[in-house]
């Protein structure tokens, strides 16, 4: 079984005096795609905000590559590739999608050629976003925001990639559309976390975390992704 890309081993952390996560413990692999499925307020989106060390953590280990990375400053760890896409897509409406993809690219920002040629990648991995390109972010539709959301995290060059509730809001075919990237990006090395209230997420994860009350209740791979009564039992209680 290979080393895991991220893990969060027996956390707790919260915000102020309010405890969040009680234990939480979670490992995924290198490329892999990982759901944390929940209902709203489960604490999904504590868990990786953790990671990405928006959230301080009171006990407990946050491991990047085997290394515990827990008092690392967030933008060291998104220089070192832990990026987030956050809950709200949070475009910048007034500039064109470029230059939202030129945002992202900060961590690179005295390599020039670097983000030209990364910006291309972004293209076609988003071929939306090209003909969008010189498009203010605030005239797109919500499912090219999330797109750019996506993009700008691409720039900052990631290893691992999470996505905060990508689906929120949007039409199903256009869920449907930002899952299939997700699945591409993993196929081509990045591991992907995704944060979600859908169920049909399952459908391109390698491993799925069910999470209740800050901790995990159950673990699902392989067969069991596709096990509907198990996991409308687990979703629903």
């Amino acid at each position: 079984m290979p080393e895991p890309m991220v893990e969060l081993d027996d956390l707790h952390a919260g915000y102020g005096a309010l405890p969040v996560l009680h234990g939480f413990s979670i490992a995924v692999e290198p490329g892999q795609v990982a759901v944390l499925l929940g209902l709203n307020g489960a604490g999904k989106s504590t868990a990786v905000k953790a990671l990405c060390g928006a959230v301080a953590t009171t006990s407990g280990a946050v491991r990047y590559r085997g290394e515990d990375i827990s008092g690392w400053s967030t933008a060291t760890r998104v220089k070192a590739g832990v990026v987030m896409v956050p809950e709200g897509r949070r475009v910048f409406g007034d500039l064109s999608v470029e230059r939202n993809l030129q945002v992202g690219s900060w961590t690179q920002r005295r390599n020039s050629k670097w983000v030209r040629g990364q910006r291309e990648h972004v293209y076609k991995v988003l071929p939306r976003l090209d003909e969008r390109r010189n498009q203010l972010a605030g005239n797109l539709s919500g499912g090219e925001q999330q797109m750019l959301a996506i993009g700008r995290g691409l720039m900052a060059n990631p290893t691992v990639l999470v996505i905060d509730e990508a689906s929120l809001g949007l039409a199903p075919v256009i869920v449907k559309e930002i899952l299939k990237i997700a699945r591409a990006l993993a196929d081509d090395g990045t591991t992907v976390l995704l944060v979600e209230q859908n169920v049909g997420a399952l459908e391109v994860a390698d491993v799925g975390f069910f999470v209740d009350q800050g901790e995990v209740t159950a673990t699902l791979r392989g067969k069991q992704l596709k096990d509907g009564d198990r996991i409308r039992s687990l979703y629903l209680g």
